[in-house]
């Protein structure tokens, strides 16, 4: 059984249930910090582990852990959140708006159910950290799987107008003819000049992963009182994110996301 203890490690037995979280890489992610100690309080037994799937193997690492018997459910982080529907048998409406998924999970028909709460889970921090998005004009950078949840929920949450820029223009049309049903000319394919209008930007790019990588825009180009949020878990505090501090625009970290997450994947994993 897991401990029920926050400081002890848990205890792996012939009846343990496994989650895996996939992503290429996968050395950022937090969410086995985050959930096991939850698996130990709840006195599951349960553990949560990294599993680094290659995009060329995605689908086998996914085949291959759904056939494993004591396999319960899924995360799934950067970049296969698009990919991984393929595996799933139901996709929820949020994943249908979104186009990608983060979490899988194994129902008692058997068949695996996709969701999506990294828009839901963004948002939520947003709210608690005091940077509600409603009425708010934003541009969110990163049209992928996060990306699209993010949009779907930042419309969801009543912004007042949201420019969707990403590198391929194929996948911000994709993004635009899901939300605009719901949207209307609130949402619009917008460029990278677009943060200089903002009230809110938004990275959830891969851009800053590395500390070398590039600044995914200059925060030296927003107005005073534009909040800069990055949805990268690791490192905590990007180098955008110590760019725009330094400029002394408000800033809101990644871990925010996830930690807002947990209650929904509770629920979804029916952990309680």
């Amino acid at each position: 059984m897991i401990s029920n203890s926050r400081n002890q490690l848990p205890v792996i037995s012939g009846t343990t249930r496994l989650f895996a979280v996939l992503g290429d890489p996968v050395r950022q992610v937090r969410a086995p910090e985050m959930l096991n100690p939850v698996f130990a309080e709840l006195g599951l037994d349960a553990v949560l582990v990294p599993v680094h799937a290659p995009v060329a193997h995605l689908g086998e690492v996914v085949r291959g852990l759904q056939r494993a018997a004591n396999v319960d459910g899924l995360l799934v982080t950067v970049p296969h959140k698009a990919a991984v529907c393929d595996h799933a048998d139901v996709l929820s409406p949020a994943v249908r708006l979104a186009g990608g998924a983060n979490a899988l999970r194994r129902g008692a028909d058997g068949r695996w159910y996709a969701d999506n709460f990294d828009g839901a889970g963004f948002v939520a921090g947003l709210v608690a950290a005091g940077h509600s998005p409603a009425g708010r004009r934003v541009t969110l950078l990163g049209a992928g799987g996060a990306g699209g949840a993010i949009a779907a929920a930042l419309v969801t949450a009543g912004v007042a107008g949201l420019d969707v820029v990403d590198l391929d223009p194929a996948r911000v049309q994709a993004l635009l003819s899901r939300l605009t049903p719901h949207a209307g000319d609130r949402v619009r394919a917008g460029t990278a000049a677009a943060v200089r209008t903002s009230d809110l930007v938004v990275n959830a790019t891969p851009l800053g992963l590395r500390d070398s990588d590039p600044l995914p825009f200059d925060p030296a180009d927003l107005s005073p009182g534009t909040v800069v949020a990055d949805i990268i878990m690791t490192p905590r505090e990007t180098r955008l994110l110590r760019t725009a501090s330094a400029l002394g625009l408000p800033t809101h970290y990644g871990a925010h996301m996830l930690t807002q997450q947990l209650r929904l994947y509770r629920e979804f994993f029916d952990l309680d």
